[in-house]
């Protein structure tokens, strides 16, 4: 059955229920983490000994949980508390850390350098020099959401990582930061600056309110915005991490090798109405107070009662604005999900908004989802369909840049890094490419193919993946994670004239001992085949540049923004690029600083999980980055977003 809209709770009844489910699922999730390990380790003793094969499920279709339109984020009320991140379910997602070997964890462990090695042929694609180039201009730079950021709404306390996302549009450009959102103007048509905060910070759930169900009801990290620049619309896409109340109708989790499947809709009559976002107004002092020096969130008490039985599903959640306003209105939507939906990447398609998730770190298993655009643009009843794809890594679908479309009928393209960090396989020679074609009428004609090995230089994840100490720092014994295992960052596609493109990044450990940014350009052949056009490894020397986000400019320009650092340099942010016409293989523009880091991050080796790009619709040669850093003295991150203009993009 659907889950119908829950009664309003009184803003004192909201923080009370919040603050008790924290508590109480956080002691659930340590439960399920040990059950988790088990298995996992179980079954990668299996995994082990088997031959590796990819599978996929056939299609699970999903009906959209609910629907609705929201009102303006500017007449929308606090969904929950504002200012301080009591009850934030991604506190509740520490997975990750919790099942990390325990030298990766407390302040007081052991933390021991890398041993970075690199395999035969990977040095010789290696950039051993920056670009002579003139660097790319660097047209606009200001902090977003972080420390000392004060907005309309005041200020918060942002975990770590930061999970950075920003997208831009016409005349704004909205953040998203963990579990936080804010908009600030963009100089142009309406605005006269750059970076005054117009919104924020306000929780990323506030986009549902008066919604219902999980998505109104419980906030979340790792939400995602993006522009679709074909439909001059704003997308969020927020995961709910902790599990819902079972279902009358609840569903199974799919498994590799079935069809595709829709997912179940959360709400009844979802969309309905639109609304616009509502504007919280400023905190008084005492709330500013608190959320410069917050609680913690765990085991927080509250008057809840345990709840009793089975747990039900996940949900992904999705908020689509009737236009170019980030104040909306918006069409609000939630689809259940069965399987754990983390690290949503969403990417737009002609033909929907695909979004792949990670089922875990401890299972070699991905979940590629799409949502019916075309139905979502109109506020219509639309569907989510899934496939299980068994023993890959981490998937990222192409994510469109631009307003010319691919060829009609071009499936989406899915791109993974090879190797497996649980197996401990840390290198690999080849990309690995698959298809996704969604049949709207007909579920079953919904197909995944692939994975097509696509050769490339040999490479060695930075520091062997993901939670492991890293990049050094100064002052401090203390690394920083770089997330090595993956295709981290959205891949981009741009039409270009009489070529399409698409490009990837991930990090690499180098010859020289520090790590570098891997970057490929494929491009299709007349049967669709993807082809390896160039690639290179930006290493100019033995520092570390890694967690990097690509972006194709109007020209076919390549612009990449990175994280920097390694001593004796605190982590920044840096961007380098090429022309379309340049030689293959290098970024050939000089190294643009877009900030320098001021101070070591001590308390916690998870930095950022991802940097993002976007491009500027207003002209399609402007790419926007954003990416953390520390101020002198902070004790956690701030974040700079900056604009950037390769020369002979007009």
């Amino acid at each position: 059955m659907n889950i119908a809209k829950s009664a309003p709770l009184t803003e004192a009844g909201v923080r009370c229920y919040s603050e008790y489910a924290f508590a109480w699922e956080s002691s659930m999730r340590r439960i399920s983490i040990v059950v988790a390990a088990v298995v996992a380790f179980v079954t990668l003793v299996v995994s082990i000994t088997t031959p590796r094969t990819t599978r996929h499920s056939p299609t699970i279709v999903h009906r959209a949980a609910a629907h609705d339109v929201s009102l303006s984020l500017a007449l929308l009320a606090g969904a929950s508390d504002q200012h301080i991140d009591v009850a934030d379910d991604d506190a509740l997602a520490e997975h990750d850390l919790a099942l990390a070997p325990p030298r990766m964890q407390g302040a007081d462990a052991v933390i021991s350098a890398p041993v970075m090695t690199t395999p035969a042929g990977s040095g010789a694609i290696e950039q051993k020099s920056f670009g002579t180039k003139p660097p790319a201009d660097l047209v606009a730079s200001f902090d977003g959401l972080g420390a000392n950021f004060v907005g309309p709404q005041g200020s918060a306390a942002l975990r770590n990582p930061s999970d950075n996302t920003l997208a831009v549009g016409p005349d704004h450009i909205v953040q998203i930061v963990n579990s936080r959102m804010a908009i600030f103007t963009k100089k142009g048509r309406r605005f006269d600056t750059t970076g005054k905060a117009l919104y924020g910070p306000v929780v990323t759930n506030n986009i549902f309110k008066g919604f219902g169900g999980l998505c109104e009801q419980r906030n979340n990290g790792d939400a995602v915005v993006r522009y679709d620049q074909l439909a001059d619309r704003w997308l969020v896409v927020m995961p709910i991490f902790s599990r819902g109340p079972v279902r009358g109708d609840e569903p199974a989790p799919g498994r590799g090798g079935e069809p595709a499947r829709h997912s179940q809709p959360g709400q009844n009559g979802q969309p309905g109405a639109a609304a616009r976002l509502f504007e919280p107004p400023p905190p008084p002092p005492e709330s500013a107070a608190a959320a410069a020096n917050p609680a913690r969130g765990r085991g927080v008490p509250g008057a809840r009662p345990p709840a009793d039985g089975p747990q039900g599903s996940y949900a992904m959640c999705y908020a689509l604005s009737v236009g170019p306003d980030p104040f909306g209105p918006y069409y609000r939507y939630e689809f259940v999900r069965p399987l754990f939906p983390d690290y949503p990447r969403p990417a737009v398609w002609p033909d929907g908004y695909y979004v792949p998730t990670s089922t875990g770190d401890n299972v070699i298993q991905k979940h590629a989802c799409v949502v019916d655009r075309s139905r979502m643009l109109k506020g219509e009843d639309a569907t989510e369909q899934c496939v299980v794809i068994d023993d890959v890594n981490f998937l990222n679908n192409a994510d469109l840049e631009g307003k010319e479309l691919p060829p009609k009928g071009a499936p989406n393209v899915m791109l993974a890094t090879g190797g497996t960090q649980l197996r401990k396989v840390m290198e690999d020679d080849g990309l690995y490419a698959w298809t996704f074609h969604v049949d709207w009428d007909d579920p079953s004609k919904t197909k995944v193919d692939g994975p097509v090995k696509i050769p490339v230089a040999p490479y060695h994840y930075l520091c062997d993946g993901q939670l492991t100490n890293c990049v050094p720092q100064p002052g401090t014994d203390r690394r920083l994670d770089a997330q090595g295992d993956k295709i981290m960052a959205r891949v981009v596609y741009r039409r270009l004239g009489d070529h399409e493109s698409i490009v990837a990044v991930h990090s690499v450990n180098t010859t020289a001992g520090g790590g570098g940014v891997r970057w490929y350009e494929l491009r299709p052949d007349p049967r669709r085949q993807l082809t390896l056009y160039q690639q290179g490894t930006f290493a100019p020397d033995s520092s570390y540049r890694w967690m990097a986000s690509p972006a194709i400019d109007a020209k076919g320009g390549i612009g990449i923004g990175y994280s920097f650092g390694g001593t004796p340099h605190f982590a920044g942010q840096r961007f380098a690029a090429r022309s379309a016409d340049d030689p293959r293989g290098v970024l050939t523009s000089g190294e643009t600083v877009l900030v320098e880091g001021e101070a070591a991050q001590t308390t916690t080796l998870r930095w950022e999980d991802y940097t993002q790009t976007a491009i500027d619709p207003s002209d399609g040669c402007i790419i926007w980055y954003v990416g953390d850093y520390l101020r002198t003295d902070a004790t956690t991150y701030s974040t700079r977003i900056g604009a950037f203009r390769m020369p002979g993009c007009r």
